[in-house]
């Protein structure tokens, strides 16, 4: 009998246990920030890197003339993830306050910022014209802009997960799902979550303090590759 036939035949779903609603939200809060105070500990190896490697200078090829990434398409990437902060934070302040329809609004905001600053840093990479073996600066600086993509890609599937939540739940009653809607199987008769908009509020509080702390990170990353 394979797993699916089991699930569907010999499955008991009665002995799932939704789980308290207030529970799950602790546990978002939590997890976001433990996944901050990751992620800051994850970029430190990158600014001890950037500064080791600087000081040694190996042969003089710190950082050859060539290269030379764009002033102007990394400000308005890194201008993109704060701006796209400060609207989650207007649009956490909305949700507090029960004003669901500017958050999602502002959220939707917030998701198009951190869109185009990944789009940005793309074209950055492409127009650069050097790769991450031109001399130790490049290998950094390609390193940590990769990783600030990736981070900030995960914190914006995050904040679209909780949109998507948001808006497709919002005119049920008491935004109770149909009997197995929220668990993706029509064959559970019962939920692991009864309400799922019970944690979009604890989700968006979560994402947005991560994002506010991902964007404090990205501004410090610009000083030390674009400025320092």
């Amino acid at each position: 009998m394979s797993d699916v036939e089991f699930v569907r035949e010999g499955g008991r779903y009665e002995i799932v246990e939704a789980e308290d609603p207030r529970l799950l939200a602790r546990n978002l809060l939590s997890a976001a920030h433990l996944y901050a105070s990751a992620t800051a500990m994850f970029f430190l190896a990158f600014v001890f890197a950037y500064f080791y490697l600087r000081s040694l200078n190996n042969s003089g090829l710190w950082r050859p003339k060539d290269v030379d990434p764009s002033m102007t398409l990394g400000t308005l990437s890194s201008a993109a993830w704060v701006l796209g902060a400060v609207v989650l934070w207007l649009g956490v302040r909305d949700r507090r306050a029960e004003r669901k329809a500017e958050w999602r609004w502002k959220g939707a905001i917030a998701l198009a910022l951190g869109v185009a600053a990944i789009v940005l840093q793309v074209v950055e990479w492409f127009s650069a014209g050097f790769g991450p073996a031109d001399g130790a600066y490049a290998s950094v600086y390609i390193g940590w802009t990769a990783f600030i993509v990736l981070f900030g890609a995960g914190a914006v599937f995050w904040l679209e997960t909780t949109l998507a939540t948001s808006i497709r739940y919002r005119k049920t009653a008491s935004g109770s799902p149909a009997p197995g809607e929220a668990s993706g199987d029509p064959h559970r008769t019962a939920h692991d979550i009864a309400d799922p908009l019970s944690l979009v509020p604890a989700s968006l509080e979560a994402v947005g303090f991560y994002w506010a702390y991902f964007a404090a990170i990205v501004t410090i990353s610009w000083v030390i590759l674009y400025v320092v």
